[in-house]
């Protein structure tokens, strides 16, 4: 019997996706990377590093080295522990415990990326209606892993970090499962928590009983300004163990050594710990081996170097971009100066739209940025946007800013 094909009506998809899948959206800067193939635009949108500051050389000899060894590549070759490679997890333990964040191995798990991460992080503690309390503004990743999970979300309330105890009232009668922050030029705004705004978010957590999720990705870029303690420091030194601490700090080597390799890690208490490996197995088993070895072997040496390198590149163009602002911006429109990281945060009068300006200055400036309503939890502000240095050299920044400012002007 021959089918007729053209008579069969397409399934219906939709109707057969859970109910989760109400929530998932596309992210708006995984479309804006298209932009980056189109060589005439210049882009502030991807926050993503500068590919010429990778150390593909070391890693090119990390590879071929590893694999010339017969008993190392049937190792590197083969599965492992989903925990992770037990030498880069005793070099992150003991890099974190130089950074005031004591910890052993066995507090460390290896994830593929800080975004999964935050996945897991997400599977661990949400359930439908959980509140997550964040940042206003704060990482769409973070809240795209979540939405996975249906939560609802509470911006962290105005005064919560200047000890108001309305603000503090807010937070208890939401009882959030869980908070999330970026206390280290955060993704989008670029700006960094005070040593007294992060002993405040951890008196919060404390006194509402809550665990809190840092997110350190950018917390090795920093290129002005003191070193503040991290929120993990922080509580280790309240509580005196890692142990007995609430916070998870999610670190990564996507932003100082590669993306591609795609290591990150969660470190934390140990019985969160444990419940998050069995997560992981469900998941992908384990991060790839062949890749934690090769990124093992290249930040064993000469890492601190090569964070140096990209302190002062990345410092040069957040200068550049900073003072391409003050030069053309016309009036109205305030930004914040970060001290690290990859991101300055631009608010534009009331009544200027970041996504509609974003489609004039794709066609009219050809420059590229994001728009800020989507790093957003609740309440967007449309008349906010993202630019990243971390892509272009300081006369392409200037030209880039030029232009758009020559737009806003009009």
């Amino acid at each position: 019997m021959t089918i007729d094909t053209q008579d069969l009506a397409p399934q219906d998809w939709a109707a057969r996706f859970s109910a989760r899948m109400a929530g998932i959206r596309a992210s708006e800067i995984r479309e804006l990377l298209k932009l980056l193939e189109q060589p005439d635009i210049l882009s502030f949108a991807g926050g993503i590093p500068d590919p010429a500051l990778f150390p593909a050389g070391p890693i090119r000899q990390a590879y071929a080295e590893i694999l010339g060894d017969g008993a190392q590549a049937a190792q590197a070759l083969q599965y492992t522990v989903s925990e992770g490679h037990g030498p880069l997890r005793r070099w992150i333990a003991e890099r974190m415990t130089r950074d005031g964040m004591p910890c052993e191995p066995g507090n460390v798990l290896l994830t593929a990326g800080s975004q999964q991460a935050l996945d897991l992080l997400g599977k661990l503690f949400l359930d439908p209606g959980a509140p997550v309390m964040v940042a206003r503004p704060t990482y769409l990743g973070a809240l795209q892993a979540f939405n996975a999970y249906q939560p609802a979300y509470l911006d962290l309330p105005d005064g919560a970090l200047a000890g108001d105890p309305a603000a503090q009232k807010a937070v208890e009668a939401r009882k959030p499962r869980l908070g999330y922050f970026v206390p280290d030029f955060a993704n989008p705004t670029g700006v960094s928590l005070t040593l007294a705004e992060r002993e405040a978010l951890l008196d919060l957590a404390d006194a509402v009983d809550f665990p809190l999720v840092e997110d350190g990705a950018y917390r090795e870029l920093r290129f002005g300004g003191e070193a503040i303690p991290s929120l993990l420091a922080l509580d280790i030194a309240r509580k005196g163990s890692i142990e007995a601490a609430r916070t998870l700090f999610c670190g990564t080597l996507s932003k100082t050594l590669s993306p591609a390799l795609r290591i990150g890690w969660i470190c934390g208490p140990k019985a969160a710990i444990e419940k998050l490996v069995l997560l992981k197995q469900g998941g992908d088993l384990h991060v790839s081996t062949i890749n934690q070895m090769v990124a093992h072997r290249v930040v064993s040496e000469g890492y601190d170097q090569h964070l140096g390198n990209l302190r002062a590149v990345y410092g040069g163009q957040a200068r550049a971009m900073l003072a391409a602002l003050e030069r053309h911006m016309p009036a109205g429109v305030s930004w914040i100066s970060p001290e690290g990281g990859m991101f300055v945060w631009l608010t534009l009068p009331e009544g200027i739209d970041g996504k509609a300006l974003l489609e004039r200055a794709l066609v009219e400036a050809r420059v590229a940025f994001v728009p800020g309503a989507p790093f957003f939890a609740e309440s967007p502000a449309a008349n906010t946007l993202r630019l990243s240095y971390s892509l272009l050299p300081p006369e392409q920044i200037e030209e880039g800013v030029r232009r758009l400012a020559g737009l806003i002007g009009e």
